[in-house]
């Protein structure tokens, strides 16, 4: 079904926009609460952005319009909105956030019964709504919602993972882009019993990933060095991606610890039909370091919720991207950052190796990407100069690479990736993309 507003998650782009606003996000409330049956609690979190109280406001009044009894968490991680709502079993909860975008951008992500994201047929019955949501349906009368701590059940949920004391004499550096976590992860950690430096930890609604964060890491980086830190864990504004660097200062991405998580668990007959899901964007590596520990890689689109769809199809356990969206269904429902990190150090715990050495288990096919900002998305087939590229190294790299088009879901990008058996062929590869790109659209 055709969706309008809806990206590959939620709804996202500038505040003050066509989108963004409080008009638009009242009568997507409403629209999502008749989508919800119009009866219920609806839990609503938010990250720290400047235009955040303002919008969640709105979706509440949109929800208790559409009958439903709005709850509003304050600044909350995505992943505890999730678990909140798997807990308590309503049926809708929402969060106000624009993930790892700038401060200047917001949007709206919707949680379904247990903790799940919506799917896409679900976003486009959403949109069917909105003609039947008027803003002039908004009075006063609907602005009822009650307020609640979104945070304290998930620090202690979270904690209570792992034994008391389990990272004691671990040092760990935190960088929560000035976001949602702010008051979460480094309080799991220290609960915990290890050292916590904090980095990016002051929000001031306009910093939240300012050249800080998952999408930075390099300031953690240097942090751990010269700390003499065993561990980086860096953090998107809503709290969903994880990505960490070793005591080296060396940046894991999302194949990485995923790789890691994987065979730890292999290792203990503990990986789920011996499958780890990934989306099309992981390295091929990936599926090498599974296949010699005798487990199995399952690839989807790019998208947190399909990786979730496909675990949910085929029975697996543990899934993820490349960009740090890390899905354990033992402990989140949903991408949860923290519980990612918290895995890798059990791990660190259990094996007395450092994250250095258990890193080595992936190894990567030579890779580059490329992000080109583009005025408008035109459909891939009109991209002809692009497609027939694409095409062509498909055919020269046969099973020893590959190349890869698409447009952002959540931001008006091309996203070029190509992956080979050398550097130069990589570089070459995302040359003549990115060449065939400019001949097709506008770049900017």
């Amino acid at each position: 079904m055709k969706r309008d507003y809806f990206g590959t998650d939620g709804v996202r782009g500038p505040y003050g926009g066509p989108v963004i606003n409080e008009a638009f996000v009242a009568r997507l409330g409403q629209a999502a609460a008749r989508w919800a049956g119009g009866t219920g609690t609806v839990y609503i979190g938010r990250d720290t952005r400047a235009s955040g109280a303002s919008l969640a406001s709105a979706l509440a009044a949109g929800l208790a319009a559409g009958g439903m009894h709005p709850v509003l968490l304050g600044v909350t991680p995505t992943p505890a909105v999730a678990r909140v709502v798997a807990a308590s079993g309503v049926r809708l909860g929402a969060v106000v956030t624009a993930s790892h975008n700038p401060a200047s951008d917001n949007g709206i992500k919707f949680f379904a019964h247990g903790g799940l994201k919506l799917s896409d047929s679900d976003e486009a019955l959403i949109e069917a709504q909105l003609p039947n949501a008027p803003a002039d349906q908004l009075g006063a009368g609907s602005r009822v919602w009650s307020e609640e701590d979104g945070t304290s059940a998930y620090v202690s949920s979270m904690a209570s993972r792992l034994a008391p004391g389990a990272l004691a004499g671990l040092k760990v550096v935190t960088d929560t882009a000035n976001g949602a976590t702010c008051a979460t992860t480094p309080e799991v950690l220290r609960k915990l019993g290890a050292t916590v430096i904090e980095l990016a930890a002051s929000p001031d609604g306009s910093n939240i990933n300012d050249g800080v964060g998952s999408e930075h890491p390099d300031a953690m980086s240097v942090a751990v060095r010269q700390a003499g830190a065993n561990l980086g864990v860096a953090h998107d504004g809503d709290g969903d991606r994880c990505v960490l660097c070793d005591e080296t200062g060396a940046i894991l991405d999302g194949d990485e610890i995923l790789v890691l998580l994987a065979l730890d668990a292999l290792d203990g007959n503990q990986l789920a039909e011996r499958t780890l899901v990934v989306t099309v964007q992981s390295n091929l590596g990936v599926d090498a370091a599974l296949q010699r520990a005798g487990g199995r890689v399952d690839r989807t689109d790019v998208g947190d919720r399909y990786v979730l769809a496909r675990m949910r199809e085929c029975g697996a356990r543990l899934g993820g991207e490349s960009s740090g969206h890390i899905i354990n269904l033992d402990m989140s429902p949903t991408g949860d950052g923290l519980a990612a990190a918290l895995g890798v150090l059990a791990v660190m715990k259990k094996s007395g190796r450092p994250l250095s050495d258990l890193r080595r288990a992936l190894t990567k096919f030579p890779q580059g990407q490329r992000n080109l900002k583009v005025t408008v998305k035109r459909p891939m087939q009109d991209c002809t100069a692009l497609v027939a590229v694409q095409a062509a190294l498909t055919q020269e790299f046969g099973h020893r690479g590959r190349a890869m088009v698409r447009f952002s879901g959540t931001e008006p990008k091309l996203r070029l990736l190509a992956e080979g058996e050398s550097e130069a062929l990589v570089r070459t590869a995302l040359d003549r993309l990115e060449a065939a790109a400019r001949t097709d659209l506008d770049v900017i």
